[in-house]
C-alpha cells in the first residue's frame, strides 16, 4: 500500500520541550464524522440568500435564461474559489489569516505579524456577524407575533396602524382612505417592528423587543459555539436539514393555492434577450459570490478542522450540486406563493415580487395571512427562516474565532485548553 503523505510540518508549532512534537495547544481539533463538515459547509452555504436573492435575481433577469450565466459564473468562479478556500485550508490546518503563511509575500516584511489578506477576510466575517444576526431577531420577533390569529399584520385594528391603513380583497380597497393607503404589512413592519424614525437626524430610542430578540439570537449562537466544532458539528444535523423540510412543506402548500401556476411561470419563463445585458452577468457573478460565502475566511476555517488526507474535492462537489439546486428549488417555493398573492389582489406577479427583507418580511408574510390557517403557515415559515439564518450566523461566528485563536494560539488556545482541563497547567499534565 501507498504511504500517504504526512502534513506539512511549520517550526512554529514545534515544542523542543516535547520532544520536537507540536504543543498541545497547536494540535488542531478534527470533525467527528464527514457528516458534520459536510452539514457545516452546507449550513453555511445555504442561506437567506438561497431564499430571498436568487429567485428575484432569476425572475429580474430573464427567467430562466438567468442559469445560463448563472452557470457559467458557476463553473469559471465560484466552484474553482470554493474548493481552493476548502482546500488551502485543509492542507495547512489553519484559518482565514494564518493560512496566508503558505505565501510568505503576502503576509508582510515580518511574516509573524498580522498577515495582510487574511486580515481583510477577517474584518469582512465580523461585519457580516453584527449586521446578519440583526436579521435573526427580525425573524424571531415575525415567529412570536405568529402565534396570534388573525396575524398582526393583517389587519389595521392595532395601536401601530394608521389613519391611512388599508386591507385589500382582489383588487379593492377596504378603509376610510382608499385613495392614499397603505397595507397593514408594510406598516406593521415599518411602525412596529423597524420603528422607524423621521430621517437620520432622529435616531430614536432603542425598540425593547428588537433588543430581546437580538439577545436571544446571540445567546443561542453562544451555545451553539461555546464548545467548538465539538458542539456546533452537532446542532448542524438539525439547522442544516430542517430548512429543507420546510421547504418542501411549503412548495406542496403553495402548489395547491389558486394562481401558483401563474406564479411559476413567471419565475422560469425564459427571456434570451436578457443575455445582452451586462447587469444580468453582474448579477450573475455576485450571486455566485454571495450564496458560496467566498472570501470570508469561514470556508478555510471549515476546511482546516478535516483530517490532512480528507477527500474534500468529493465532499465540495456534492456540495455545489446541493447549493446550486437548492436556489433554484426556492424559487418554485417564493413564487407559487407569490403567484398566489397576485391572483388574491387581481394584480400582476412582478408588482408583488420582492427581494432580500422586502420579501421575507413584506410579501410572503402578507401571501400567508391570505391563506387558510395562516398562523401555522407563518410559523413555518419564520422557523425555516430561522434556521437558515442562524447555521450560517454561527458559523461565520466560528470562522472569526478561528482566524483570531490561529493568530494568536500561544495565548488563546492556551486558555481554551486549560478551561477543558479545568485550568490545570499544562506542565503538570504532560508529568
Amino acid at each position: 500500500m501507498e504511504k500517504q503523505p504526512a502534513a506539512p510540518t511549520d517550526p512554529e508549532k514545534v515544542d523542543p520541550a516535547a520532544g520536537g512534537q507540536q504543543p498541545e495547544y497547536r494540535q488542531r481539533e478534527t470533525w467527528a464524522n464527514n457528516a458534520e463538515f459536510v452539514l457545516s459547509v452546507m449550513g453555511f452555504c445555504v442561506g437567506l440568500g438561497n431564499v430571498w436573492r436568487f429567485p428575484y435575481l432569476c425572475y429580474k433577469n430573464g427567467g430562466g435564461a438567468f442559469l445560463i450565466p448563472y452557470a457559467i459564473c458557476l463553473v469559471t468562479g465560484g466552484v474553482p474559489m470554493f474548493f481552493l478556500e476548502v482546500g488551502i485550508g485543509q492542507f495547512m490546518g489553519e484559518g482565514g489569516i494564518s493560512v496566508w503563511k503558505l505565501c510568505p509575500a503576502f503576509t508582510g516584511s515580518n511574516p509573524t505579524e498580522v498577515r495582510c489578506i487574511g486580515l481583510g477576510t477577517t474584518v469582512i466575517s465580523f461585519l457580516l456577524n453584527i449586521y446578519y444576526i440583526v436579521i435573526l431577531a427580525w425573524g424571531l420577533l415575525y415567529m412570536f407575533h405568529s402565534f396570534q390569529s388573525p396575524l398582526p399584520w393583517a389587519t389595521c385594528d392595532n395601536w401601530w396602524n394608521t389613519e391611512l391603513c388599508s386591507t385589500f380583497a382582489n383588487g379593492t380597497a377596504n378603509g376610510s382612505a382608499a385613495a392614499v393607503k397603505t397595507d397593514p404589512v408594510v406598516e406593521f413592519w415599518e411602525h412596529n417592528i423597524l420603528g422607524l424614525s423621521s430621517g437620520i437626524d432622529d435616531v430614536g430610542v432603542p425598540q425593547w423587543r428588537l433588543v430581546l430578540t437580538l439577545l436571544l439570537a446571540w445567546i443561542m449562537v453562544y451555545f451553539i459555539v461555546w464548545k467548538g466544532i465539538k458542539s456546533s458539528g452537532k446542532v448542524v444535523y438539525f439547522t442544516a436539514t430542517f430548512p429543507y423540510i420546510m421547504l418542501f412543506v411549503l412548495l406542496v402548500r403553495g402548489a395547491t393555492l389558486p394562481g401558483a401556476k401563474l406564479g411559476i411561470l413567471f419565475y422560469l419563463t425564459p427571456d434570451f434577450g436578457k443575455l445582452l445585458e451586462a447587469q444580468v452577468w453582474i448579477d450573475a457573478g455576485t450571486q455566485i459570490f454571495f450564496s458560496y460565502a467566498i472570501a470570508l475566511g469561514s470556508m478555510t476555517a471549515l476546511g482546516s478542522y478535516n483530517k490532512y488526507n480528507h477527500n474534500f474535492i468529493r465532499d465540495c462537489t456534492l456540495l455545489s450540486v446541493v447549493n446550486s439546486c437548492t436556489s433554484l428549488f426556492a424559487g418554485f417555493v417564493v413564487f407559487s406563493v407569490l403567484g398566489f398573492m397576485a391572483t388574491e389582489q387581481g394584480v400582476t406577479v412582478d408588482v408583488v415580487a420582492k427581494s432580500g427583507p422586502g420579501l421575507a418580511f413584506i410579501a410572503y408574510p402578507k401571501a400567508v395571512s391570505l391563506m387558510p390557517l395562516a398562523p401555522l403557515w407563518s410559523i413555518l415559515f419564520f422557523v425555516m427562516l430561522l434556521t437558515l439564518g442562524l447555521d450560517s450566523q454561527f458559523v461565520a461566528v466560528e470562522g472569526f474565532v478561528t482566524a483570531i485563536v490561529d493568530l494568536y494560539p500561544q495565548y488563546l488556545s492556551l486558555i481554551l485548553l486549560l478551561q477543558r482541563r479545568q485550568c490545570h497547567p499544562l506542565e503538570e499534565e504532560r508529568k
